[in-house]
């Protein structure tokens, strides 16, 4: 049986369970912190207990920041025909891996 949770994180969620390695947006801890996330709601693989918060639980999950890292470049063209008009910018986001220890 497993223990699944929602967490938010950087205005998104993620659904996790303990042992999982997630992206996340950059989180300003240093590598190797324990950190408690978000909960929205804890469930089980069979679905005989669930806990839903309102919006958030007391109940925290905790996790541990692995590394941060660059994610990959994402290239933004713009262009106008007949015009000789062109433009590329990138973009490169900035992310932080986290491994869940605790549901």
């Amino acid at each position: 049986m497993f223990r699944y949770g929602v967490v938010r994180t950087g205005g998104k969620q993620y659904l996790v369970k303990e042992g999982d390695l997630i992206t996340v947006d950059r989180l300003e801890t240093k590598e190797k912190d324990k950190i408690e996330l978000e909960t929205l709601a804890r469930f089980d693989d069979e679905g005989k207990s669930v806990d839903l918060g309102t919006p958030d639980l007391t109940k925290k999950v905790q996790a541990e920041v692995v590394s941060h890292l660059k994610g990959d470049k994402i290239r933004v063209a713009r262009f106008k025909a007949k015009v000789r008009y062109r433009r590329v910018k990138g973009f490169r986001p900035q992310l932080t891996t986290l491994k869940i220890i605790k549901i």
